[in-house]
């Protein structure tokens, strides 16, 4: 056979298709040549050079191996297949293998002997990023009937949560947080008796560091979002006076200056990251007090669009987190008539869907974490009296009944996810 192994790879059309129970994502690859295992995913970055990637000299049918094009940039520096001594799709390891398209994902099996290693997905990713799996979550701070409190309860990658941990870090209320550098997260912003814009970062053991000088206006009410696989953006919020700036956060949990505000300026809204590198804002108070179902979708580079008509009961003070990798749901909150806990997804192209019946206790004032790889969770509030009630998400965006509540019933926290390791 004379060619590329890879001029006779059949390329699908579908989505990549989503790693085995088990698969540990490794740091970010850089260098020029790398080892790889089995059972593991790697995020090959070759901005400033290509890279030859060996796969394990044995293999067992059913072993896997996950490539991602880090930065998009296989299509200048592309990547070498090593496939060490065994096939690959049914070539022997005289042949030469590359893939040189940016944007490229691929998802390696291992069938046996006679196919070797077979690309079961190979495609050109550029509109559908995958995020890495977050397996953990927390839900930290936020208040009650003694005050302003700092405290965490760390959820596992079953979706259970864990008894008060003594908090790190000013206490307080208000504010939010999300996942950076995939596998870590940062609590910035919120009220303490005045508005701050302090933040704490998260590391991927769940460790909440201490204060970090605010960065950008002071405010609480403020919304977070994950967005680009691995930063996360601040935005909306109330200062004295609402607004609609935002901060972006880099992937070594950097807060950036404030960037001009888009679309109404509001507070007391939600939002989560979808189609697995984007992010969407939504609901809220208006200026005035008036309830909102307005959303802004925010693209994978941090920026946020105009207002989009909204969907769904206009409500505040909600919650929103990922569920199934690429999709969000908001839940709960305040309408005009009373709490509720309706909920409403977000399709991976940030269209949000009409109202779903409430599951569980109406509340507000909720915090929310993603948790399990493609799961989500809702944790503590208000509905008359302080919560610490959590309601689980399915990845399929099913929202579950109430579980009991466990540590220190509260308002006003957050949660958000971290660690790639259950």
């Amino acid at each position: 056979m004379s060619g590329l192994v890879k001029d006779n790879i059949f390329g699908s059309s579908g989505s990549v298709i989503e790693a085995a129970g088990g698969l540990s994502w490794q740091p970010v690859v850089t260098a020029s040549t790398v080892t790889v295992g089995a059972a593991k995913g790697y995020f090959i970055n070759t901005t400033s050079n290509a890279c030859t990637i060996t796969l394990p000299s044995s293999a067992e049918a059913g072993d896997q191996v996950i490539l991602i094009d880090y930065a998009r940039t296989w299509g200048t520096n592309a990547i070498t297949i090593d496939s060490n001594g065994l096939n690959f799709q049914g070539s022997d390891d005289t042949y030469t293998v590359d893939y040189d398209t940016a944007g490229q994902a691929l998802n390696l099996v291992y069938s046996g002997a006679t196919v070797g290693w077979t690309p079961s997905s190979d495609i050109i990713n550029a509109l559908e990023p995958v995020l890495p799996p977050t397996q953990r979550g927390m839900f930290a701070y936020g208040e009650n009937a003694s005050g302003k409190l700092s405290m965490k309860n760390l959820v596992n990658s079953s979706g259970v949560v864990a008894a008060d941990v003594t908090g790190v870090g000013t206490a307080r209320s208000g504010f939010s947080g999300a996942g950076y550098g995939f596998d870590k997260g940062i609590f910035a912003y919120g009220y303490t008796n005045t508005h701050v814009s302090m933040s704490n970062l998260v590391s991927n053991s769940g460790v909440i560091a201490n204060d970090t000088t605010g960065v950008g206006t002071a405010r609480n009410k403020v919304a977070a979002a994950s967005y680009g696989l691995d930063k996360v953006i601040f935005a909306y919020g109330n200062s004295g006076s609402f607004t609609a700036i935002s901060n972006l956060v880099s992937n070594s949990g950097v807060v950036s200056a404030d960037v001009s505000g888009v679309g109404t300026v509001k507070m007391s809204g939600a939002a989560a990251g979808y189609g697995g590198d984007k992010a969407i804002f939504g609901f809220g108070y208006a200026n005035g007090y008036p309830l909102i179902s307005l959303t802004n979708l925010v693209n994978n580079v941090g920026v946020v669009a105009a207002d989009t008509t909204g969907v769904g009961t206009a409500r505040t003070s909600l919650g929103a987190c990922r569920y199934g990798l690429d999709k969000a749901v908001f839940a709960y909150g305040e309408s005009s008539s009373n709490k509720t806990a309706v909920s409403n997804k977000v399709s991976n192209v940030g269209v949000v869907a009409s109202d779903t019946a409430g599951v569980g206790t109406p509340k507000q004032d909720i915090g929310s974490s993603s948790f399990g790889g493609d799961q989500g969770i809702f944790g503590y509030g208000y509905n008359g009296g302080f919560s610490a009630t959590s309601n689980k998400v399915s990845n399929v965006g099913t929202v579950a009944s109430d579980t009991s509540g466990v540590g220190t019933t509260r308002r006003f926290n957050c949660g958000l996810g971290y660690s790639q390791s259950a």
